[in-house]
């Protein structure tokens, strides 16, 4: 009696995997969603299990049909993301490239603001009056 249950079975699987059938049975299901819906506020899963739905899957690609049930996959990132250290590293170097242009200025004001200025060779007193001859300290 096994014999010819095994027998039955090895017919069934030589004719192949009736994918058609099953794909009928579930296309209301399918068309549903991959993994379930809304319906009327409630969550309701599918009538297919995930495993019979893969194989039924599996067996419409591989016999060179389409699949038309999976959603739309979103478009691909093309910049990576990459490390904020490196982000930063590159927001530093910009800056410091900033204040190498200011730094002429910036050390003229630095002298100016340290010393008496009472040179007259001395390029601050020529570009603007110092703090303290000004008074203002």
């Amino acid at each position: 009696m096994a014999g010819k249950a095994a027998t039955a079975t090895a017919a069934r699987w030589a004719e192949g995997y009736p994918w058609r059938e099953k794909l009928a049975k579930y296309k209301g299901e399918l068309g549903k969603g991959v993994w379930g819906y809304w319906e009327l506020g409630a969550w309701k899963p599918l009538g297919i299990s995930a495993r019979k739905r893969a194989r039924v899957r599996k067996e419409v690609l591989l016999a060179g049909e389409d699949w038309t049930y999976d959603p739309p996959r979103g478009e691909m990132r093309t910049k990576r993301k990459g490390h904020k250290c490196d982000r930063i590293s590159a927001e530093k170097r910009a800056n410091t490239v900033e204040l190498m242009k200011k730094m002429p200025q910036m050390l003229l004001d630095y002298k100016c603001a340290h010393t008496s200025c009472t040179d007259v060779s001395d390029p601050c007193v020529k570009v603007k009056p110092c703090q303290f001859e000004a008074g203002m300290v």
